[in-house]
């Protein structure tokens, strides 16, 4: 079955559906679970394919929900850090044989973990207006250069979308529009980089059934949260991505 053993492949199979609701309930975090398990559970270049197409089609119906005109919208207010993303993705895609992953996890997991645990205590970190382009442009470059090496760009984007205090609707909107552009170039690059291939294409594509099947249910529950409870829960979100991003990088040091 697509070359891996019954239990592998119904394991990734469930994951994907779980990651589908929570990024249909919080908008983020898709690739970031079923990355987690997948690379316990596969070769690493296979775990990163696996995800790619499942990310790609989700991402299409989650930034066109609200209809191509606002997704036009939040391409151009959030422009920036689009443009980052899309070349630093592209740029990095070549290195994700090369750099050591648990240097990359730390780095970002770190930074991730402390932003969501000062939220969490009721510290709030505001963007002055006059420094959002240099705030999406740094996040930008950083969610590309994670992006083209880990299949994972999200995190600074959900830490920019937070700290300018975007309403619910839009934040989900906006990470969709970016979730797609970039997981477009990543598609691309992957296509050329050879991970994204005759072999694993097909796996990848199946994943996508249980992908949509999560993410409509998410998006149930996502439309009966209020602000402050969408706030919250993506907070924890972030806590639980930076405390797991740690810990991948302690388990490739040791």
């Amino acid at each position: 079955m697509f070359g891996l053993d019954p239990w592998q492949f119904w394991t990734i199979f469930a994951v994907t559906g779980f990651a589908g609701f929570v990024k249909g309930a919080i908008g983020f975090a898709m690739p970031l679970i079923m990355a987690s398990a997948f690379t316990s559970l596969l070769p690493p270049q296979v775990a990163l394919a696996a995800l790619i197409l499942p990310v790609l089609t989700t991402n299409v119906h989650q930034a066109l929900r609200q209809g191509p005109a606002a997704a036009l919208q939040s391409t151009r207010n959030f422009r920036w850090h689009i443009g980052m993303v899309l070349v630093f993705l592209m740029l990095s895609a070549g290195m994700a044989r090369q750099i050591p992953q648990g240097l990359m996890y730390a780095l970002l997991g770190l930074p991730i973990l402390g932003f969501a645990l000062w939220q969490l205590a009721g510290r709030p970190m505001t963007l002055p207006i006059h420094h959002r382009r240099r705030a999406e442009i740094a996040t930008g470059i950083v969610g590309g250069l994670y992006g083209g090496v880990s299949g994972i760009w999200g995190p600074p984007l959900v830490v920019l979308l937070l700290s300018l205090g975007v309403d619910k609707r839009e934040q989900v909107r906006v990470q969709g529009v970016v979730f797609l552009l970039g997981a477009v170039g990543l598609t691309v690059a992957h296509l050329v980089s050879g991970i994204l291939n005759a072999q694993t294409i097909p796996l990848s594509a199946v994943l996508c059934i249980p992908a949509f099947g999560g993410m409509l249910a998410g998006f149930a529950l996502q439309d009966r949260m209020d602000v402050a409870q969408f706030r919250r829960w993506t907070l924890i979100l972030l806590v639980i991505t930076g405390l797991n991003l740690v810990r991948r990088a302690f388990s490739d040091w040791i």
